[in-house]
């Protein structure tokens, strides 16, 4: 085992699950969860300060500042207290409390909006609370996740060439889509790769992402409630809607094979599981994402009076996913 200095020079990039025993179909899921940050982000989080500190944006005094649903703020807390910055979170009520929490155990401030704005929902109000702070003070350094091309410049360089490496073979990626940092990253590696790889987007129900109805949308991690600059549906293949129902089905089905995983991941397992039985074959190579673990989801997806509360009973029954998920 490697021995280190500073928390983002551990990640584990090589652990995966077959998961065919538990859904009938050849999935493979690539667990980003095992870092100092707990998830994938820590990757882009990394390449955004790295960024930052050659470029002359981050100096001594600087406060670093960042939306995020919760993973990027728990990266970027774990970064600014191993570097020494100050760091604020902004997020909103659909922040996991554990996240919250752990965020400000490594230091960090957090900054819950409790109000949506009425055309941009929750995104769109932390937004201009950042757009605000930074406008007050020029110590404020905004890395903006949703245009920064340190986002998706890491999963090219990092995620993608760890699967073309496992799996020289592949033939689809399941990617989930949130700022699509990660989705853009990989299928910018993949379609530049010596052989063809479907990439197919796996989004939640009421994101805006690509071109869907606003809804509600109450575990983070996926979806936009509007159109991640990013996002370029050219490197896209296929999208593939889940209900988070689902998400939170496919969550307590891996559950009750010992596999305790984040929201995220149930989202992007039902998509990928929903297409292969559509479009795959008993030789296929196809490969997903575990963005996180399932620790900081005890509250909400684990927790049975919450799902209940929005999803009704039917989203704890794990006999079976039902067929709520649409393939676009």
């Amino acid at each position: 085992m490697p021995v280190i200095s500073a928390p983002h020079q551990f990640n584990e990039d090589e652990l995966y699950v077959d998961v065919k025993s538990i859904f009938g179909q050849p999935l493979f899921l690539k667990c980003e969860g095992f870092n100092f940050a707990g998830s994938v982000k820590v990757k882009a989080a990394t390449e955004m300060v790295e960024a930052a500190e050659r470029d002359g944006i981050l100096r001594p005094g600087s406060i670093l500042i960042e939306s995020s649903s919760g993973n990027l703020g728990v990266a970027l807390s774990m970064l600014a207290a191993s570097k020494g910055y100050r760091f604020i979170c902004v997020t909103d009520s659909r922040c996991n409390l554990a996240t919250r929490r752990l965020m400000e155990a490594l230091g960090s401030q957090v900054h819950i909006i409790t109000e949506p704005h009425p055309t941009t929902g929750y995104l769109g109000a932390r937004i201009d609370y950042v757009r605000a702070l930074c406008a007050s003070d020029d110590r404020y350094v905004w890395f903006n996740q949703y245009t920064n091309p340190a986002n998706w410049g890491a999963h090219y360089r990092r995620t993608a060439p760890a699967i073309a490496r496992q799996f020289p073979q592949l033939d689809v990626l399941f990617v989930g889509a949130g700022t699509t940092g990660t989705l853009m990253g990989c299928a910018r590696f993949f379609k530049e790769w010596h052989r063809p790889v479907r990439i197919v987007a796996v989004d939640t129900v009421g994101s805006v992402s690509f071109g869907g109805p606003t809804g509600r949308r109450m575990i983070p991690g996926l979806g936009m409630g509007v159109r991640p600059p990013l996002l370029d549906e050219s490197y896209v293949d296929d999208v593939v809607m889940v209900e988070e129902a689902d998400t939170v089905r496919t969550c307590h089905q891996l559950a009750k094979r010992g596999f305790l995983f984040g929201g995220s991941t149930g989202t992007q397992v039902t998509g990928a599981v929903r297409w292969l039985e559509q479009h795959g074959t008993p030789d296929m190579t196809a490969v997903t994402l575990a963005p996180d673990m399932g620790e900081r989801y005890l509250d909400t997806v684990y927790q049975t009076n919450w799902v209940q509360e929005l999803y009704g009973d039917d989203a704890l029954r794990t006999d079976e996913l039902d067929t709520l998920s649409s393939v676009a």
